[in-house]
């Protein structure tokens, strides 16, 4: 299963029709934040794949018709702007699915799977600006998926394959100002639930010295920035000559 991952750039190598012949065996598109929802609109009907988006925290117009709490006024939005979230992507924002769609077969089994997929929007609060938390307020959140993780673990012998989101875990990928801090409750989640990617955005790789590929316990974490393109196997193990 062949993932194309974006954030945070409208990328040129992206947003071109001709875009499928440079990634033509694309399964599924993961949207890690701080990009235009036309973007996205383009990136759904191009490749007509599965696709699952996050919020950053500069790509918000459309955040209150996902997250009823936050609408700008004080008032809940009405069924017509309820009506015109779809985008044709799934809203990944503190959420798991099972997609059952998705299958690949697992490295450890060798049995068909369905795709495990979480997420989470927003980074750590620095100016108090909306889809801006605290570690406190994301760990809260993190903890209320994990009936479903659970679930996961019992049905199909592991808790997730890919925790998506927007910020970095701490001290990976991360920076040192206040905007660019990662969660620490990011890496207690790796730990805990061992998810086979991680995937994110928010931190611009200028430098291309700077690592976009890291490893915390089980898991491989990505920056997304722009693209990126990670993969699930089909299958892993080979049976030995006798």
């Amino acid at each position: 299963m062949k993932i194309l991952c974006v954030s945070d750039y409208v990328d040129p190598l992206i947003y071109t029709q001709n875009v499928k012949e440079a990634f033509p065996d694309i399964d599924l598109i993961l949207c890690a934040g701080d990009l235009p929802m036309d973007y996205i609109d383009f990136i759904v009907t191009v490749f007509n794949k599965p696709t699952y988006f996050v919020f950053g925290n500069h790509d918000l117009k459309e955040y209150h018709f996902y997250h009823r709490d936050s609408h700008f006024d004080g008032n809940r939005p009405s069924r017509y702007e309820q009506s015109m979230n779809g985008h044709g992507a799934t809203y990944l924002g503190f959420k798991s699915f099972i997609n059952e769609n998705l299958c690949f077969e697992d490295p450890e089994t060798g049995t068909k799977t369905p795709l495990l997929i979480a997420g989470a929007s927003g980074t750590m609060r620095y100016n108090n600006g909306l889809c801006q938390f605290t570690d406190s307020q994301m760990k809260w959140k993190l903890l209320k998926l994990v009936p479903k993780l659970i679930y996961n673990k019992l049905k199909y012998g592991r808790y997730l394959d890919i925790f998506m989101t927007h910020a970095s875990p701490r001290h990976i990928h991360d920076h040192e100002d206040p905007c660019h801090v990662g969660f620490e409750c990011y890496n207690w989640f790796l730990e805990r639930f061992k998810p086979t990617y991680m995937v994110h955005g928010h931190i611009h790789l200028y430098d291309l010295r700077e690592e976009r590929v890291g490893k915390y316990f089980d898991t491989t974490v990505v920056n997304a920035y722009a693209h990126y393109v990670i993969e699930l196997p089909m299958k892993t193990t080979q049976k030995k000559d006798n």
